[in-house]
C-alpha cells in the first residue's frame, strides 16, 4: 500500500494532461512537463535520500517521507499558477522515493530463498500504484476536478504515515555508515558491468513505458474517440491486468530464470507497440497491447532488482535507489519525448519512439548476455 499511494503521486497526472493544461493555459507540447517534474524530483531523491536507508531506521525514514509527500500533494492541490503547481509535484517526487525505501526494507526482512517472490509482490503495489493512479484520476477528475486527486492522495499519504510507525516490524538491520561512505559505495557500483546494463535496460524500460503512459491520452481524447478523462483513466485497468500477471516472475527469479525472463519480457515490449499504435484506428488492439506492454515491464523489473539484490546484499537501500536513477531519468525522457513527437507526428511517431526505447533495453540485455558468456568462457579456456 506504501508503494502504490506513494508512486501514484508521480503519474496520477498522466490521464487529466490535457485538463490541467487546459486550466492553466498550457500549449500541448508543454504538458510532459507536468509529469517530467515529478520525475525530477524523483530523480534528485533516488541520488541524495534513498541512501539514507543505509545509515537510519528505515520505519522512522518511510513515515518522514510519508508525511513530506503529503505537503507536496497539498500544494498542488491549491496552487492557482503553474509554478506553484510544478514545485508541489517536485516535493512529492522528491519524496516519492519512499518506495525505494520500502522495497529495500522488504527484501532485508524476506529470506533469500524468497526474494524474487517478495519483490514480485512489492513491486505489484508499485504498479498497482502507477496504473490505478489513472483510474482513480479519470474518475476523480470527473466528479470534482483534477485538483480532487491531489487532496485524496494527500489524505491516503497522512493515514500511512501513522499505519507504518504502529504496524511496521523493527528494521533488522545495524547501521554504522556514514553518508559519505554511502555515496562512495553508490559512486562504486556505477564501475560494476551487471548494475551498469540492469540501469541502462531500466532507462529504455521504462521510457517506452513512459512513452505509453504520458501520450495515450492524446490520441483518446482526440479524433476520433473524443473519450473522456474517465473513460482514459479505465485503460489503466487494462494494464494492471498485465503487471499482476508478471507477479510470477518474481518466483521465476528464484529458481534462477531471471535472464532469461528479461530477454523474452523486453521482446513482449517491443512487440506491444505494434498493437498501442493502432490507437487512432482501433481500441481493442490498445487494450490487449497495454496488457501485453506493462506485463513486460513488470517482470523485467522484477528479475532486474532481483539480480541487483542478490549481488549487493549488503547495500541493498544504495544499489536500489541508484538502479532507479536509471528508471527515473528513463521515465522523464519517455513523458517528455512522447509528448513532444506527438505535437509534430502523432501517435504513429511516439509508437514508433517507445518502440525504439524498448528494442534499445533488447540490444543491451544481448550485448551483456553475450559479454558474460565470453567472460566465461575465457575463465574456463
Amino acid at each position: 500500500m506504501i508503494c502504490a499511494v506513494a508512486v501514484a503521486t508521480i503519474y496520477v497526472a498522466q490521464p487529466v494532461l490535457t485538463r490541467i493544461g487546459g486550466d492553466l493555459g498550457l500549449p500541448e507540447a508543454d504538458l510532459g512537463w507536468i509529469v517530467t517534474t515529478g520525475q525530477l524530483g524523483y530523480l534528485a531523491g533516488l541520488a541524495l535520500l534513498v541512501p539514507l536507508g543505509d545509515m537510519f531506521d528505515r520505519r522512522r525514514l518511510i513515515a518522514g517521507h510519508l508525511l513530506l509527500a503529503a505537503v507536496g500533494m497539498v500544494v498542488a492541490a491549491v496552487a492557482a499558477q503553474l509554478w506553484l503547481l510544478l514545485a508541489g509535484l517536485a516535493l512529492a517526487g522528491l519524496f516519492a522515493v519512499v518506495v525505494q525505501t520500502t522495497v529495500a526494507f522488504a527484501v532485508d526482512l524476506s529470506a533469500a530463498s524468497e526474494r524474487g517472490r517478495t519483490l514480485g509482490a512489492v513491486t505489484s503495489g508499485v504498479i498497482v500504484g502507477i496504473l490505478g493512479a489513472r483510474v482513480l484520476a479519470g474518475g476523480l477528475a470527473g466528479l470534482w476536478g483534477w485538483r480532487s486527486i491531489y487532496v485524496v492522495l494527500a489524505v491516503f499519504l497522512l493515514v500511512l504515515t501513522c499505519f507504518t510507525l504502529k504496524l511496521l516490524p523493527p528494521d533488522p538491520c545495524d547501521r554504522r555508515a556514514t553518508y559519505g561512505a554511502v555515496l562512495s559505495s553508490l559512486r562504486h557500483l556505477f564501475r560494476e558491468r551487471l548494475f551498469v546494463s540492469r540501469g541502462l535496460i531500466a532507462f529504455f524500460l521504462f521510457a517506452s513505458f513512459g512513452s505509453l503512459w504520458s501520450g495515450l491520452a492524446l490520441p483518446l481524447s482526440a479524433e476520433p474517440w473524443h473519450l473522456s478523462t474517465v473513460q482514459i483513466g479505465l485503460f489503466g485497468i487494462a494494464g494492471l491486468a498485465g503487471a499482476l500477471g508478471a507477479s510470477r516472475a518474481g518466483q521465476g527469479a528464484d529458481a534462477g530464470r531471471a535472464n532469461a525472463i528479461t530477454g523474452g519480457a523486453l521482446a513482449l515490449l517491443a512487440a506491444s507497440w505494434l498493437a498501442t499504435g493502432q490507437a487512432s484506428w482501433s481500441l481493442w488492439p490498445v487494450v490487449v497491447g497495454v496488457i501485453v506492454l506493462d506485463f513486460a515491464v513488470q517482470a523485467v523489473h522484477v528479475s532486474s532488482q532481483h539480480l541487483l539484490t542478490a549481488a549487493y546484499s549488503h547495500q541493498t537501500s544504495s544499489v536500489i535507489g541508484g538502479y532507479m536513477l536509471f528508471y527515473s531519468v528513463g521515465s522523464a525522457v519517455g513523458a517528455t519525448s512522447t509528448t513532444a513527437v506527438y505535437s509534430a507526428a502523432g501517435w504513429a511517431g511516439s509508437s514508433l519512439l517507445g518502440a525504439a526505447f524498448a528494442l534499445g533495453a533488447l540490444l543491451v540485455w544481448a550485448v551483456n548476455r553475450r559479454a558474460a558468456a565470453e567472460t566465461r568462457r575465457d575463465v574456463f579456456v
